[in-house]
């Protein structure tokens, strides 16, 4: 079955009762029992709902996977995976990682004796230089947040098979439609659905996805134990997203690439950061390993002035200011000051997120009229 048929139909049924073509929204805390532990496989709603069943087993078909658990936030599943590890365990994970990301790790999970080893994961070279006997998971971004670096997911593959290592890849900014990282060689994949898979700004949500079946039974422990789970109401939302997800994501990449080129010729941009510019460091590995390049994208202005950053903030009309990403409007941010504030400043200034880094989330609107904000704004 192709991207698009698994988009409309994965892990939707009728309902039995009623023949709805769309997945009831089901309402309740809690199901009958004919006696104890006789029930038609729902007890409790923080443990398994009929709605959230359906979101779950059709995000894991659109990943290729066999198992998909959802988390109320994005943040929740992050903290599940890392929750499988104990204290002495080590991580590797790439220096151009979500401000979010980085906080948990480093200010909730390090007080816990788990330490943390970012390096540039655009090198899988550094990736195996980092890995002790302790390394217990490597977790990746790609394409990063906010400079769009794409990381060899094949390649930190072969550096994890056949040891204690679980390889996670956060697939956030590229979503199943781009990039399939369980295909490539990932145990686990994790998605903010907040953003593509949602697609509308109206829902926040986490997912992972995976094929093993032991990885599973402890996550969903985790899941039920720990309670952090969507609501049905918040699922069926995300269902009926996912039925564009195809169409979304084409004109989102059509879009994209439109504003990207753009930007590049503009006389007073410095630096573009889209994987589908040829000039971009990683080109060829995206295009080996992403089907199209999406809408995410970062620039700078020349001089990388704060105060040009400002300007051109305050002067998009079309393009609005706000955290997230991901919805059928275009949205734009500025990562020093909003998504990446917890990363302390030296540590951003390396990754090359500087005080005038501009991230662009373009969305499904006519690219026209995106252009046409973007030169008033820059001029």
């Amino acid at each position: 079955m192709k991207f698009a048929t698994k988009a409309v139909h994965a892990g939707v049924e009728p309902d039995p009762s009623t023949g709805a073509i769309m997945t009831p929204i089901f309402q309740t805390s809690t199901y009958v029992q004919a006696a104890p532990g006789n029930h038609k496989g729902y007890e409790y709603s923080r443990t398994h709902n009929p709605t959230r069943t359906a979101l779950q087993q059709a995000l894991a078909a659109l990943e290729n996977g066999k198992h998909g658990l959802c988390f109320a936030t994005g943040m929740a599943s992050i903290d599940a995976v890392v929750k499988l590890l104990k204290p002495g365990d080590e991580v590797v994970s790439t220096n151009d990682l979500y401000g979010g990301t980085y906080r948990l790790f480093t200010k909730v999970f390090e007080p816990f004796g788990i330490k943390f080893n970012f390096v540039d994961m655009g090198d899988p070279s550094n990736v195996a230089a980092a890995i002790t006997p302790k390394t217990k998971l490597v977790w990746v971004e790609t394409p990063t947040n906010p400079t769009l670096r794409i990381v060899d997911i094949a390649a930190i593959a072969k550096l994890t098979k056949g040891k204690d290592i679980l390889l996670a890849v956060d697939n956030t900014f590229a979503s199943p439609y781009l990039q399939n990282p369980l295909d490539l060689g990932a145990d686990l994949v994790m998605h903010s659905v907040t953003k593509f898979l949602g697609g509308h700004s109206d829902v926040v949500m986490g997912a992972l996805i995976m094929n093993d079946d032991a990885l599973l039974e402890r996550l969903a422990f985790l899941q039920n134990s720990c309670g952090a789970t969507p609501g049905p109401q918040d699922c069926f939302l995300v269902l009926r997203g996912l039925k564009t997800l195809h169409l979304r994501m084409e004109r989102h990449c059509g879009n994209g690439r439109a504003v990207a080129e753009f930007l590049a010729m503009h006389p007073r941009v410095d630096k573009v950061y889209w994987p589908g510019l040829r000039s971009h460091g990683n080109h060829d590995v995206a295009k080996r390993q992403m089907r199209d390049f999406g809408g995410m994208m970062s620039f700078t202005i020349k001089g990388d002035n704060m105060e040009d950053a400002m300007h051109f903030l305050r002067n998009c009309k079309l393009f609005t200011l706000a955290e997230s990403l991901g919805g059928v409007e275009s949205l734009m941010g500025h990562p020093a000051s909003m998504t990446h504030a917890s990363i302390p400043r030296a540590e951003r200034m390396k990754s090359g997120v500087t005080d005038a880094l501009i991230r662009l989330s373009v969305g499904v609107e006519d690219a026209e009229d995106l252009l046409a904000d973007l030169a008033q704004a820059l001029g």
